[in-house]
């Protein structure tokens, strides 16, 4: 691409990062950095009613997490485009100067309806079998006729909203870098929209434009949701004589298991980056799967790096189908960057340990290389995010079951109780207690009539009180003498 490219995220401070906000970040992200463009964050914060305490400090701080960066934010401004909340835009009057201009050439108007009119015009045109639209108050009256009534309602000390003249006969075509052409005529958006809230702040669909076209944004890339809302973007966009940026929708989410929208409310996925950050994913593995959500790559591969993800990116290639979000998938692409890292995620298990209670902080770090012999007997290579580990190695590593009715007569059979007391002796007298030295005695424990379960659920439930798990000579190296006959004793 010749032209310069400047796109941007802009969330609102409203909760957590969103997998499917995340993919725009990402996107985005990538394609800035494949066109040496710029990847700008802005603040959409005028929902002031939504925002909540510490929401941008969280969309950011789990963007750089994914390993995302940005070249213009709050934090980063050039001052040629800021301030880049629209709190700050608001107050320094940069929309106010576009609603005026929009009042003054009879674009807009003032509406003063109560939300109880609204409400009832609504229901009347339900009703009727009508789609819901707005009713223009004014039709027929003359410009002073108008301003004559506006002066009425402030004297009634009714504050307005600004609402947009829809241009209802017009149709707006844009083509779309995901979609291909698309046409969606003006009397689909639901009549004459609001442009600024009785309270002075601007709605969304009108400051994206004054800010996407200040901030000279070359391309909208966003989710399929937008798409509603282009033509009244691009209304805008036509009023106030400005070029329209290139617009791309990327595919709705869905359940891989459901087929159905990824919606917050479904309770059976995980949606938000913070949530597997806290089970131990790893944000290469979240940018990895988040970047496969609706774009594919040439060949079979699965596994990229962020870079490789920009050398080889191409927006042809985006999805028009909805993107599966498949949970098996991720935890295999995690699996195999936890493979590709293991020392790297060594310390990240032990922190999970501390987490729940097993370990001090500073046990990790004061013996490292007996903790990471737990992990690597626990089978950390087949687990799927840092969390499993807890489980893998709490029995019998830092505690033990109590036995079960069963697994005690089974253990007080004469016969087993002579295996493990015999097992004991030969354990106490071994001067080199090493996994391949337990082997040896417990091979030589093996008779004609104990052998296989019969030899191995005994000793098993005397040193570990379980019958199945790692392999047990591994376990009793590690663990040790001590612990190993502590155990059977206390039987």
């Amino acid at each position: 691409m010749t032209e310069k490219i400047r796109v941007r995220y802009a969330p609102s401070p409203t909760g957590h990062l969103h997998i499917g906000n995340a993919r725009t970040a990402i996107f985005n992200w990538i394609f800035a950095r494949h066109n040496n463009g710029t990847f700008i964050i802005r603040i959409e914060d005028t929902d002031t009613a939504r925002n909540v305490e510490g929401g941008e400090e969280s969309q950011l701080d789990n963007l750089k997490w994914l390993g995302i960066d940005w070249d213009e934010s709050p934090d980063k401004p050039n001052d040629q485009y800021g301030p880049y909340r629209q709190s700050e835009r608001n107050a320094q009057g940069i929309y106010q100067k576009y609603i005026d201009e929009l009042l003054e050439k009879g674009l807009a108007y003032k509406s003063y309806k109560s939300s109880e009119q609204l409400a009832s015009e609504r229901e009347a045109q339900m009703a009727a079998k009508q789609a819901p639209h707005y009713v223009y108050e004014y039709e027929g009256l003359s410009n002073e006729e108008r301003e004559a009534k506006y002066a009425e309602f402030e004297a009634q000390g009714l504050k307005p909203v600004i609402r947009f003249r829809v241009p209802e006969e017009q149709i707006f075509e844009w083509n779309d870098i995901v979609k291909g052409p698309m046409k969606i005529a003006a009397k689909e958006v639901g009549g004459d929209w609001v442009i600024q809230k009785a309270d002075g702040m601007p709605t969304y669909n009108f400051a994206v434009v004054v800010d996407d076209h200040l901030m000279e944004i070359s391309h909208v890339l966003r989710g399929d949701d937008h798409v509603s809302n282009t033509p009244k973007q691009m209304m805008i966009y036509e009023a106030l004589g400005w070029t329209i940026p290139t617009f791309g929708h990327m595919t709705l989410i869905i359940n891989g298991e459901t087929g159905k929208k990824l919606s917050k409310r479904d309770e059976n996925v995980l949606q938000f980056v913070e949530q597997y950050r806290e089970l131990g994913y790893l944000p290469q593995a979240m940018f990895n799967f988040i970047g496969l959500l609706g774009w594919s790559p040439k060949g079979e591969d699965e596994i990229f790096t962020a870079q490789e993800f920009i050398e080889m990116f191409d927006e042809t290639r985006l999805s028009k189908s909805p993107a599966k979000f498949d949970q098996k998938k991720l935890q295999w692409i995690n699996n195999q960057w936890m493979r590709r890292s293991l020392e790297t995620v060594m310390p990240q298990l032990a922190e999970q340990l501390v987490q729940a209670g097993l370990l001090r902080e500073g046990d990790y770090q004061g013996n490292s290389a007996f903790y990471n012999k737990m992990f690597e007997i626990a089978g950390v290579e087949g687990i799927s995010y840092t969390k499993e580990i807890v489980e893998l190695v709490r029995y019998p590593f830092f505690e033990l079951h109590d036995l079960s009715e069963d697994d005690k007569a089974l253990v007080e059979e004469p016969q087993n109780d002579q295996l493990i007391a015999d097992f004991r002796n030969q354990l106490g007298s071994l001067a080199d207690f090493s996994a391949g030295n337990i082997m040896d005695v417990i091979r030589g424990l093996q008779t004609e009539d104990i052998k296989g379960r019969a030899l191995w659920n005994p000793l098993r439930l005397a040193t570990t009180r379980e019958t199945q798990g790692p392999n047990l000579p591994e376990i009793l190296a590690l663990m040790g003498k001590d612990w190993t006959l502590r155990n059977i004793d206390s039987l």
